[in-house]
């Protein structure tokens, strides 16, 4: 563990909070009431913070499972490519912005709550997959591995889809939004990962 601390700093500095707030967050209701993400108060320039502090904390052990799962096979990996600063832009900025639409889509909605850190885990996933879209990944319940481009594809659809569910404070509009900053932020910081990109897919 000491030598993700000195190879990636920022992203195992991210991974060691998050997991601890999301814990703390379980067993203690006011910590998870002051740092949940309301819209319709972030709207109204209350408690902006908490455009950072919701991806702090999780709706249960499943969803912090799988959002840490998918962060930790691809959050150490992006930084070693990307560096220490610029994997720090992309998760926080992700973070907030994948968050906009959401305080906008239901800025008069008092009763709504939204949390987790989908978006910017969402953002390192689509990050890494402009680098290597081809690498293979598994997928339940799919019996072989597929693409990471392939994956990036089904999970864009499924984002879409169960955001227009709405069954629970799970942002998956979050999902959507934060895939779609990692590609834009990534190309801004590494404009010459586009050609790479198409190059890996042999499309140049």
């Amino acid at each position: 563990m000491l030598e993700y601390f000195y190879t990636t700093p920022v992203a195992s500095a991210i991974f060691v909070v998050t997991i601890l707030t999301s814990l703390l967050a379980f067993s203690n209701p006011q910590v998870y009431e002051r740092l949940i993400l309301n819209p319709h108060e972030v709207y109204r320039k209350q408690n902006v913070y908490t455009l950072l502090t919701s991806g702090l904390i999780h709706k249960d052990w499943m969803h912090l499972f799988f959002n840490m799962l998918s962060y930790y096979f691809f959050a150490f990996n992006l930084e070693r490519i990307i560096g220490h600063w610029q994997f720090a832009v992309l998760y926080l900025v992700s973070l907030v912005l994948s968050d906009i639409p959401t305080v906008l889509k239901h800025k008069d909605d008092f009763w709504y709550r939204t949390l987790g850190a989908s978006g910017a885990v969402s953002a390192v996933v689509f990050s890494f997959i402009l680098f290597d879209p081809m690498t293979k990944m598994m997928i339940l319940p799919l019996p072989i591995p597929i693409p990471a481009i392939l994956f990036g594809v089904l999970y864009l659809v499924y984002c879409v889809y169960a955001g227009r569910q709405q069954a629970d404070t799970i942002n998956h509009d979050a999902h959507f939004y934060g895939a779609l900053n990692g590609v834009f932020i990534t190309i801004i910081l590494y404009p010459e990962v586009v050609p790479y990109f198409f190059g890996k897919l042999g499309l140049r």
